[in-house]
């Protein structure tokens, strides 16, 4: 099967960028966040979208904690 060429880029780019970290996810975190902050576009954040039916956060926390 041959390896869609997007894709294959998609992860070179992805393995070359951890590996200016030395994978170290905090790290390319802090990267992103101060790239972000330096390129002047806004930023928007949602908050998460509930699934009907499901236990939200808390309720899950609560069914792990016996309470």
């Amino acid at each position: 099967m041959k390896l869609d060429p997007v894709l294959a880029e998609i992860r070179r780019t992805r393995e070359a960028y951890a590996e200016r970290f030395g994978g170290d996810v905090k790290a390319m975190m802090a990267d992103i966040r101060k790239r972000q902050k330096e390129g002047g576009r806004p930023s928007v954040a949602r908050p998460p979208k509930r699934i009907p039916g499901f236990p939200n956060r808390e309720s899950a926390t609560d069914l792990m904690s016996g309470q």
